[in-house]
């Protein structure tokens, strides 16, 4: 397994910081924020200087009950060449749900959210995974994910099921050690024995991120300093096993580069010291999981699970009643940090917005959000949102109306949709709304 060494993730926001540090051998991408025609100079500046890039997808959704869809896999294929990257990462979880599969709407998490351990999820993620090894150019590795609640019925530990993915796929791993500690806080779960049950030989690298706890409650923010819980368990799973890379996750609230250094510094000094105390027993990650072919997913596992999901992620975004099982008081926390998020992304690619709103935006968007679902990413969901505020003859002051008016005309169209097509758009969620109760 190729080694990648020390890492940090490559925003926009700090890629000046980024190129000036000095010990980094390697970046992340998010996938879905670059284009294989028009790389960010910065990427390829890095690339020059023989930084490895490396590609991380959030948006395929392999854990989800559909097949992967093509079109999005040849994007990441297409970005992987053009970035010369060893490897692509994703997820297991799924981020949409509903649709054909299940006769119910498409809804979109903006998120991802966690898969259950059950056979039939593990089925069907094994056969989406083989789907995506199929058309990538380069090996793919899975990344676990935080989550806030759990599934009712689960089959398997976090570290079971990732054994037999690893067994039946061949896939590597992408092990986030802050996520480990957020599943402890929030789910109970325990890192040294999901460590103990996985392969840690398939690892292709390892993320490391902070948090911040509230109410008991472990956010995975990644705009926080790593806390020395997550260093813990970086520490574990360093003695156990040499991982190829390790890497900074940071998202928001960027600190200075002084910062950052000085949190590579601290990874580079817990990774080392681990090997040290680990020596004598750890692996070395020579082995690479064979991959088998195990079952395929049925129809039944499909749309079992297509169901499962659907009907979570409506009682998520869309205000239904949460399924039978769940702690609802848990799912309610998922569904506010799902609209937050909301908010906060459309508050990043329409910045006009909160300009234009002020202190009233956010709160005027978390309305919006509860009766309308995401459906068609977060680009067009800014202008439904300013399209929804028009409508309804906002913002109260007509100088603010106007400037929202000529910038809803400067992305969307002429003016505001006239009262037939906001009746026959009324008609259609009130029988959407009807079909998803």
């Amino acid at each position: 397994m190729r080694e990648l060494g020390t890492g940090i993730g490559w925003r926009p926001e700090i890629a000046d910081a980024v190129e000036a540090l000095d010990g980094v051998d390697w970046v992340e991408v998010v996938a879905e924020n670059v284009c294989a025609g028009h790389l960010p100079d910065s990427l390829v500046r890095l690339r020059e200087r023989g930084v490895t890039v490396v590609p991380h997808g959030v948006s395929l959704g392999l854990g989800g009950a559909d097949r992967p869809d093509a079109e999005r896999l040849a994007e990441l294929a297409a970005k992987a060449t053009a970035l010369g990257a060893p490897l692509v990462t994703e997820h297991i979880a799924f981020v949409r749900a509903g649709g054909p599969l299940t006769a119910s709407p498409a809804l979109e998490a903006g998120h991802l959210l966690p898969v259950p351990r059950t056979r039939d999820a593990l089925d069907v993620l094994c056969e989406n995974v083989r789907i995506a090894q199929d058309a990538l150019p380069v090996p793919l590795a899975l990344e676990n994910i935080a989550a806030l609640f759990s599934w009712p019925g689960e089959e398997l530990t976090e570290g079971q099921f990732l054994a037999e993915l690893v067994e039946r796929t061949g896939v590597r791993l992408l092990i986030d050690v802050a996520n480990l500690h957020t599943n402890h806080v929030n789910r109970g779960e325990d890192p040294a024995k999901a460590l103990a049950e996985l392969p840690v030989e398939a690892i292709a690298y390892v993320h490391v991120a902070g948090g911040v706890e509230r109410d008991g409650v472990w956010h995975d923010t990644h705009a926080h300093p790593v806390p020395p819980a997550v260093l813990d368990v970086l520490s574990d799973l360093a003695s156990r096993v040499s991982p190829p890379g390790v890497l900074l996750e940071r998202d928001d609230d960027f600190p200075p580069p002084k910062e950052l250094a000085g949190e590579l510094a601290t990874i580079r000094a817990t990774v080392a010291a681990a090997a040290v105390a680990g020596a004598p027993t750890r692996a070395r990650g020579t082995r690479t999981a064979a991959g088998g072919t195990g079952p395929d997913a049925g129809a039944g596992a499909r749309e079992r699970l297509g169901i499962a999901q659907a009907a979570l992620l409506s009682a998520l975004v869309a205000g239904t009643p949460a399924p039978e099982g769940f702690d609802h008081a848990r799912l309610r926390v998922q569904s506010r940090a799902l609209a937050g998020k909301r908010a906060g992304v459309v508050a990043r690619l329409a910045p006009e917005l909160p300009e234009i709103l002020g202190d009233g935006y956010r709160h005027a968007f978390l309305a919006y959000a509860a009766a309308h679902p995401l459906r068609g990413g977060y680009r067009r969901d800014a202008l439904d949102f300013a399209e929804h505020l028009l409508i309804a003859g906002r913002p109260d002051d007509p100088g603010a109306r106007q400037r929202l008016t000529a910038w809803w005309q400067d992305r969307a169209g002429a003016r505001p949709p006239g009262r037939a097509t906001r009746l026959v758009r009324a008609a259609r969620a009130a029988f959407v709304g009807r079909r998803a109760a």
